[in-house]
């Protein structure tokens, strides 16, 4: 009978061991990531699997990679995606840039010219592509269609050995655009974007008595005529900016007199024209992107503020809002070289700022004008490569002069 107690009582001992061992083992509540993690473990890492999930363990993050943000990890034999057929190739760019000291990246050039050819879109989507340039080399990753337009423009480049070529850019602007009527017959039109804008291909003769033809009239004016001196591919500027200074705002400030402080402001006026040439490879026809900038100050409109203080309770200041006009244009042409290009901005500001003072010497502004418009003119041609003389010794006091930095 002892046997049976004790083995019975053995047993019942063993029982309530277990029952209060499962008691005693705290259970978790949820499987979230904010209540267990690891010792170590950044807040926001589960070191658990809820149910239903696979046991496996989780992929390893890569090394920076930030938690939480849906970062799949890349191994160390991962390669580019190519479902679309891409291809990696390089190009050698440097007897295009070795050459050109005219800017301290040559290389962007290039870059900018197959963005214009190939459209921004198509290297920020689908398919994947990458453009990347050094002084030296242009790497590309693409289809080998887009591959075929990085290689013609390439050749574009390095072909011509970055020869300099001049350009004759005009900016002319006339009162009225009658001019159209005598010279309609020499004017073949070209496609443009821009609403309002023309654009038209003259014969380089034809071109010239168009010339003389506005030159003798008395609202002819001529606005910055260089022969620019560019190399193929890059970009010229030429600008007629100057500054206009008013009372953009006033603010209190008792402690000093006359017990406000004036706000200045400024802006800049006038007119920026970029010219960007690309010839071909065969030296016959012009690429070519001309962006025209124009701001006009019309009038300043006068607002008389309250800004009293105690000694003058009925102060008031006069601030300015500027009335401004503004004329943007951005456009790609392509005609052949033994032409010239003559686009016809249209009735916009006149692109040299004017107070107040007559167009045409002389000539008064009639009273309460409105403020001066004007039919702007670009005529644009080639004038070849560039003939580079023979060197010859000089003494230092027979140096040539140099416009470095003029236009």
């Amino acid at each position: 009978m002892l046997a049976r107690f004790a083995l019975a009582a053995t047993v019942v001992l063993a029982a309530a061991s277990q029952v209060l061992g499962q008691a005693a083992t705290p259970q978790p509540e949820s499987t979230t990531d904010s209540n267990w993690r690891r010792a170590g473990d950044a807040v926001g890492t589960a070191t658990t699997t809820p149910e239903g999930d696979s046991a496996s363990a989780p992929t390893p993050k890569a090394a920076g990679t930030p938690a939480g943000r849906g970062v799949s990890p890349v191994g160390a034999t991962a390669t580019l995606p190519n479902k679309h057929g891409q291809v990696w190739r390089e190009y050698d760019i440097s007897p295009y840039t070795l050459r050109v000291t005219t800017t301290s990246r040559p290389e962007q050039a290039i870059i900018d010219w197959v963005l214009r050819e190939t459209g921004y879109e198509a290297w920020h989507s689908e398919p994947l592509g990458i453009l990347s340039a050094t002084a030296r080399t242009l790497r590309v990753y693409h289809t080998p269609e887009m591959q075929a337009v990085v290689a013609d423009l390439v050749d574009r480049f390095v072909s011509t050995e970055a020869e300099s070529s001049t350009f004759s850019l005009r900016v002319v602007t006339v009162n009225h655009p009658n001019w159209r009527a005598r010279a309609q017959q020499l004017l073949r039109p070209v496609m443009v974007q821009t609403p309002g804008i023309g654009a038209w291909l003259v014969q380089k003769e034809d071109a010239a008595v168009l010339l003389a033809d506005l030159r003798r009239r008395s609202d002819y004016r001529e606005h910055s005529s260089p022969h620019l001196m560019v190399n193929n591919g890059q970009s010229t500027v030429v600008s007629t900016l100057r500054s206009r200074n008013y009372i953009k705002d006033v603010t209190l400030r008792p402690e000093v007199w006359p017990g406000y402080e004036v706000q200045p402001g400024q802006i800049d006026e006038g007119f920026s024209m970029e010219f960007s040439p690309l010839l071909s490879a065969d030296q016959r026809t012009i690429d070519a992107t001309i962006k025209c900038n124009i701001d006009q100050v019309e009038k300043m409109v006068p607002v008389m503020i309250d800004v009293p203080v105690p000694s003058a309770p009925r102060q008031r200041a006069q601030i300015d809002v500027p009335q401004i006009t503004q004329f943007r244009f951005h456009e790609r042409f392509r005609w052949p070289v033994d032409h010239v290009l003559l686009v016809g901005m249209g009735m916009v500001a006149l692109p040299v700022p004017a107070d107040a003072k007559p167009l045409v010497p002389g000539i008064p502004l009639p009273i309460g004008s409105t403020p001066p418009r004007a039919d702007l003119l670009v005529f644009v041609e080639s004038q070849g490569k560039s003939v580079v003389p023979a060197q010859v010794s000089r003494s230092p006091l027979s140096q040539p002069k140099t416009y470095r930095g003029r236009y």
